[in-house]
């Protein structure tokens, strides 16, 4: 079993760098064309610091940026699996209810036409600066992708199979739970790479707005100080917080629906 599998895995490997090599060619040039830049037109760091001390500087204050990380990473996973929870039970209500969704699906998408640069100061004042605010900002701005994500794809069950059951005197819940469930998953977790990298956004715009700890001060403070390597460097580790919890989300759907990936896998 485990020599049938290994040619399966490396060919998975070798496909998946194939088809990220585009893209990091294109970062290898970006970076290329900034360094050089920066070296002919000299212009200051506190404009535009080259890659090279970005990284740099971001190495020297590595323990500080960690820490700030660490806290928004933590305050990213909080409102997001606040997120998570509200977007299924407001996606399995409303495919239970008809008249519900009529009733919220409208409502949903009102909630995103509300900027969040102007609701995120408001949560400051009314909850103050501690994790409320900062968890309601994330669920604000991720919980509509996942939860729409959850009724279409419950909506676009098969039909057939539905009414299979049913003539054979299985009850609502017993079709949610083998058809329509089913047929949600590859599209919730479409969304959930959407919601996750939505999250990190939304956890450091609201740290921004306001807060004692996280990128999103971090960022702020050293602005303030005209220290744009740091401000840069801080956006790098924020992007590669984005990047690994987006990965995440395929191993994530491995585990819970292989099935839906290898249908992918093959169109």
């Amino acid at each position: 079993m485990s020599i049938s599998t290994r040619p399966d895995v490396s060919g998975r490997l070798v496909s998946t760098t194939r088809r990220a090599l585009p893209a990091l060619a294109v970062v290898v040039l970006l970076v290329a064309a900034w360094q050089i830049y920066v070296e002919i037109s000299g212009i200051r760091p506190q404009v535009l610091p080259s890659p090279g001390r970005v990284v740099s500087q971001g190495w020297d204050n590595r323990e500080i940026i960690a820490d700030h990380a660490w806290s928004t990473l933590q305050v990213t996973l909080v409102g997001f699996t606040v997120s998570l929870v509200l977007a299924w039970i407001l996606a399995v209500v409303v495919d239970f209810s008809p008249w519900l969704s009529r009733a919220l699906v409208p409502l949903f998408v009102v909630s995103q036409t509300l900027p969040i640069i102007a609701i995120a100061p408001l949560m400051i004042i009314w909850f103050g600066f501690g994790l409320l605010p900062k968890v309601l900002v994330i669920a604000l701005a991720t919980f509509f992708p996942m939860t729409i994500g959850l009724i279409e794809g419950f909506a676009a069950a098969d039909r057939e199979a539905g009414a299979l059951l049913r003539s054979m005197g299985s009850t609502r819940w017993q079709e949610f739970r083998y058809v329509r469930l089913p047929s949600a998953i590859p599209r919730f977790f479409t969304a959930l790479r959407i919601g996750i990298t939505y999250a990190v956004v939304g956890a450091v715009f609201s740290e921004y707005v306001g807060a004692t700890s996280g990128l999103g001060i971090y960022m702020s403070t050293q602005k303030n100080s005209f220290r744009t390597d740091l401000v840069l460097a801080a956006v790098l580790v924020t992007a590669l917080i984005s990047v690994t919890l987006y990965l995440l989300t395929f191993a994530v759907e491995r585990i819970v629906a292989p099935w839906a990936m290898n249908e992918r896998s093959r169109t």
